[in-house]
């Protein structure tokens, strides 16, 4: 399966609002999606996509189920730095029109152009 990065982010952004590092949010990828920002992804994608997160080291820490379910605690610091670069949905066309001109589209890869297109943001405010 290829990474879908509109589906990495709205992952991170449901785990980062729902989360308080103490109880779990379950992903039951054997029901409907229950998260109504997810809604538009089917389960095997979702799972596909919470793994790569999670492999990724942008969860901590996750309890994964004998039924491929599973439950996520909270976003890493890594997790947290990634999803704020990207929060901004003019911040993250541009990662993402950037990341297309180069052919690159890594959860690494993003998170290094997110930071650039951050960066450039910054620059330009103290700059004007």
């Amino acid at each position: 399966m290829r990474l879908n990065p509109d589906c990495v982010r709205d992952i991170l952004l449901v785990v980062e609002e729902l989360s308080d590092g103490q109880h779990g949010i379950d992903f039951d990828f054997h029901q409907p999606v229950s998260y109504e920002r997810l809604s538009k992804y089917s389960n095997n994608e979702l799972w596909y996509h919470v793994r790569q997160c999670d492999m990724s080291g942008y969860f901590t820490p996750v309890s994964w189920y004998l039924s491929g379910d599973c439950a996520i605690f909270d976003l890493s610091p890594k997790g947290h730095q990634f999803i704020a670069d990207i929060r901004s949905d003019s911040v993250w066309n541009k990662v993402k029109s950037n990341a297309a001109k180069i052919g690159v589209f890594s959860l690494n890869a993003l998170a290094q152009i997110a930071t650039g297109v951050v960066t450039e943001v910054i620059n330009s405010q103290i700059h004007s």
